[in-house]
């Protein structure tokens, strides 16, 4: 059994978190990259299995979590509260929405400039969060999400350059508009899905209301709803999609996909549930770093001074925004009550938009 007071575990839940975050990138983009279109597999089949893995390992976590109790908890939490249980229905078509265009976006993109770009959705995330949840952000949280802005501007403005200069199969318009509206979706799925969890329920015969559902059960709703949902856009689906088998060139790179997908969301909830947002900040930059380095090796992308500048202050930016500024650690340790970190009311917003597939920083 792990020891979870061992200092070391820290380390190896951010070894972990790196390598999955990495692994989902650039298998993901991989998998998006070879071959012929007309042999590729299809993304919604690629959410269907992921979602249905989901599934079960959160209701193996939520029969753990009760002792047993699975059905008492489906009982109290799906079947006496219908409604409530529906209103997981919204943040599942944004998340699957989310994940659909971010395989869009991989294939578009080369993968340091799609992990780059994809941290705007920290700026996403505050926009949504201070709309519908009135949240109020300190001087120095703006001004990190202002130099991300910046940030983002200069890679995607070097990218540009770089494509101008020569021909390249994939579209940088198309991978930017995928990770743009992906990262608006994620936002407003974070934040509805958050407003959720902590709200009370009421069971149907208007009993008194009890605590928020759990956060696997939520994820059991979710994972249904999300499967519900893609196997209706897969009935839906016209043209070449349409006419390909169910899991159509599910090779074991796209199954391999699938189980990252599919185990991401448990292994943030382990670094939230012993961690901290020190070490989730600290596996997104280290995350970013390797992840170019691999893909400089095995794809050949070539990184210019405007990208390493440009990724340089979306890092910073992402890691400063819920973790003090060097030079006011000194006034923590003397115990200012002014240099205790503003972010708790954030945290929770970021961590469960992360419980969803894909780098959510991570992948």
């Amino acid at each position: 059994m792990i020891n979870t007071n061992n200092p070391n575990f820290r380390l190896y839940l951010l070894a972990l978190m790196v390598l999955q975050n990495t692994s989902v990138v650039l298998v993901g983009r991989y998998s998006r990259s070879t071959g012929k279109k007309e042999d590729m597999y299809v993304v919604n089949h690629l959410l269907i299995v992921t979602e249905t893995m989901k599934f079960v390992l959160a209701m193996c976590l939520e029969y753990n979590m009760t002792n047993g109790k699975l059905w008492n908890s489906i009982k109290e939490n799906i079947i006496d509260v219908p409604l409530d249980a529906l209103k997981i229905t919204i943040p599942s078509m944004l998340y699957l929405l989310q994940n659909t265009l971010l395989y869009v976006a991989l294939g578009n993109l080369t993968a340091p400039l799609f992990q780059v770009t994809y941290q705007s959705k920290l700026l996403t995330t505050a926009i949504v969060s201070v709309i519908l949840l009135q949240r109020k952000y300190s001087f120095k949280q703006w001004f990190c999400l202002f130099l991300l802005g910046i940030g983002v501007a200069a890679v995607v403005l070097g990218e540009k350059k770089e494509d101008e200069e020569k021909e390249v199969e994939q579209n940088l318009t198309v991978g930017l508009t995928a990770v743009t509206v992906a990262c608006f979706s994620s936002a407003f799925a974070g934040v509805y899905f958050e407003m959720v969890l902590k709200k009370k329920t009421s069971s149907s015969t208007g009993e008194k209301t009890k605590n928020p559902v759990s956060l696997w059960m939520r994820n059991i709703q979710m994972a249904f709803f999300s499967v519900i949902i893609a196997l209706v856009n897969g009935w839906r689906m016209t043209g070449d999609e349409a006419e390909k088998p169910f899991l159509f060139a599910f090779n074991k790179w796209v199954w391999t996909v699938a189980c990252l997908q599919a185990g991401g969301g448990l292994l943030v909830a382990a670094v939230i549930k012993y961690a901290d947002n020190v070490l989730k900040g600290l596996a997104t930059g280290v995350s970013v770093v390797f992840s170019t380095g691999l893909s400089m090796i095995f794809f050949g992308t070539l990184l210019t001074g405007q990208f390493v500048f440009g990724s340089a202050i979306i890092l910073a930016s992402v890691f400063f925004f819920s973790n003090d500024f060097p030079f006011a650690t000194k006034g923590k340790d003397n115990g200012s009550s002014d240099s205790k970190a503003s972010m708790p009311t954030v945290k929770s917003s970021e961590d469960i938009e992360l419980q969803k597939p894909l780098v959510s920083n991570q992948a």
